[in-house]
């Protein structure tokens, strides 16, 4: 399953049925799960940790060191769940001693070709960065967040779960669960409607989102008002999640 063209560092840990194509390099300090399976030309490098029945394909940089100037050398870490798909020329960097020294990825992520995922990320799970997505350091992706084709995330940012953005859009500020953005830079565009019902939240929180958006961009509150109002008029479960999402952003929501 390991082909002979395959340079695997002696250091390296490598689990049951696993399928490592020729010119492959998987570097010191790396651990890959059962049942991965990656193609030719991949880099591995650690330290980096892949879980079980990751798909990893050609020309893939995985737990590379980062582009941040800061970094000098230091061991920091990759973390990375199960059954993620990384297509071609995927970059995703290891974190640093800035934040808490470590890239985490979640799990049944879809990243495809050219996304890049920078240094101390954290990407939860079934998320989808279409091609040539890249999210900057220090960036946050919530669960089933889908980022088109191009978007491009400033360093910072945190994307809520079942949040959508367009392709070719510009994300500056935080955008809460739930909401569509698009635009250079991006703005709110509605609610990802269609991913709540894919995702079978009932009608009733379909319906108490709705209300909540309307509150949060279309009656002219700051996000201090609105923050209150949404706490009187809702105790909808998904509402207080949109609620704590904004009332923790550090870097402002997308108006």
């Amino acid at each position: 399953m390991i082909d002979k063209l395959a340079y695997i560092h002696p250091d390296a840990k490598i689990g049951n049925n696993v399928t490592i194509g020729p010119w492959t390099y998987i570097g010191a300090d790396v651990e890959i799960g059962d049942d991965c399976w990656l193609s030719s030309h991949v880099v591995v490098k650690g330290p980096t940790v892949i879980g079980k029945g990751n798909k990893i394909f050609q020309f893939a940089s995985v737990g590379e060191d980062c582009q941040d100037k800061k970094y000098a050398g230091e061991a920091t870490r990759l973390i990375m769940g199960d059954n993620n798909i990384i297509r071609e020329s995927v970059t995703i960097h290891r974190g640093t001693t800035q934040d808490k020294g470590e890239t985490r990825i979640g799990s049944n992520n879809l990243f495809m070709a050219y996304v890049h995922i920078a240094h101390d990320c954290v990407v939860g799970n079934n998320v989808i960065m279409s091609n040539n997505a890249s999210i900057a350091g220090h960036v946050h992706v919530g669960d089933w967040a889908i980022l088109g084709g191009l978007t491009g995330v400033h360093q910072f940012v945190h994307i809520g779960a079942h949040a959508f953005t367009a392709g070719y859009s510009l994300i500056l500020q935080d955008v809460p669960p739930f909401v569509m953005a698009s635009g250079q830079p991006g703005i709110p565009r509605g609610l990802n409607s269609e991913g709540m019902k894919r995702r079978g939240f009932s009608k009733e929180s379909q319906m108490a989102v709705r209300r909540a958006y309307k509150t949060l961009y279309r009656k002219g509150l700051t996000v201090e008002e609105a923050i209150s109002a949404l706490s009187e008029e809702s105790d909808d479960e998904q509402v207080k999640f949109m609620i704590d999402f904004v009332s923790n952003s550090s870097r402002g929501i997308i108006r």
